[in-house]
């Protein structure tokens, strides 16, 4: 631990670059994600302004469990079913995926595309930590 310290007080500056770095990395990965809502602000958004649910899991995972509503168009479709979402333009998409972390993708390309897409914090793995219902068929 001593030898921690000695290096960051030979080194500030380049711990000061390095540090610098990680945060611009971290904006910039957000910035490229596009706007996340919680569990309880897509409810507001489901409930209140019409928003359509898109989860982009696979058919299997879809199946196991998903929001009331939400339409299944897998990732790897996305690109190809955009026309289905057509319709839904200048409504709110919410994204879902397992873990909240692929929706990032997937909310640029639709954004590029003039939608209005944002992606839950948590995906599916939030949802069912907060024991919020779900259909499963």
């Amino acid at each position: 631990m001593e030898q921690l310290f000695e290096f960051v007080g030979n080194h500030a500056g380049l711990i000061a670059i390095w540090g610098a770095f990680v945060v611009a990395l971290m904006w910039d990965n957000n910035r490229r994600s596009g706007d996340s809502v919680s569990t309880a602000q897509a409810t507001h958004l489901i409930n209140r302004e019409n928003a359509l649910v898109v989860d982009i899991r696979d058919k299997k995972e879809f199946s196991t469990g998903h929001l009331a509503g939400a339409v299944n168009i897998p990732y790897a479709n996305l690109a190809s079913r955009l026309s289905e979402l057509e319709r839904h333009k200048n409504n709110p998409i919410i994204l879902v995926c397992k873990s909240g972390q692929t929706v990032g993708v997937a909310g640029k390309m639709l954004r590029e595309k003039g939608f209005n897409a944002v992606r839950m914090k948590g995906g599916m793995m939030e949802w069912n930590n907060q024991n919020l219902p779900l259909v499963k068929k």
